[in-house]
C-alpha cells in the first residue's frame, strides 16, 4: 500500500464530528493530529522516566498520527506524496546551504544613517 492509497482509504472513514463542513473537518483533523502526536511524545517521556519503551504502543500511536496527517492532506486537496516531496526538497536545500551562507542570509544590512547625536 502506498501512502496515497492509505490516504484515499482514510478519506472514506466518516464520523459524526466531520460531517458539519470543511472548517469543522479541518479543525477535527488538526486537533486529532496534535493529540496523537502528544501520545507519541508521552511514550517517549515514559521511556525517559522509566527507561523502557512500549514499542507496540508507540507504533500504534505513530499509525494514528499518520491517519490524521493523511486525512488532513486530503482534506486540504493535496496528495500526501506531494507534501512529502516538497518537504524533502526543502530539507535538501537547507542541507546544501553552508552554515556561513545561512548566517549571511539572515543578517540585515546595517543602516548607514548616523545616530541623531552624531549628526551635524
Amino acid at each position: 500500500m502506498t501512502l496515497d492509497d492509505y490516504a484515499a482509504w482514510a478519506a472514506t472513514v466518516r464520523s459524526r464530528a466531520t460531517g458539519a463542513g470543511r472548517d469543522r473537518l479541518l479543525a477535527y483533523l488538526a486537533i486529532g493530529l496534535a493529540a496523537e502526536a502528544g501520545e507519541v511524545a508521552g511514550e517517549i517521556k515514559t521511556l525517559l522516566r522509566d527507561g523502557a519503551l512500549d514499542r507496540a504502543e508507540t507504533l500504534e500511536e505513530l499509525g494514528n498520527v499518520i491517519y490524521y496527517w493523511a486525512r488532513l492532506c486530503r482534506a486540504l486537496g493535496v496528495a500526501p506524496s506531494k507534501v512529502l516531496a516538497a518537504s524533502q526538497a526543502r530539507i535538501v536545500a537547507k542541507i546544501k546551504e553552508t552554515p556561513k551562507a545561512r548566517v549571511a542570509s539572515k543578517r540585515r544590512p546595517k543602516s548607514r544613517a548616523r545616530p541623531a547625536s552624531r549628526r551635524r
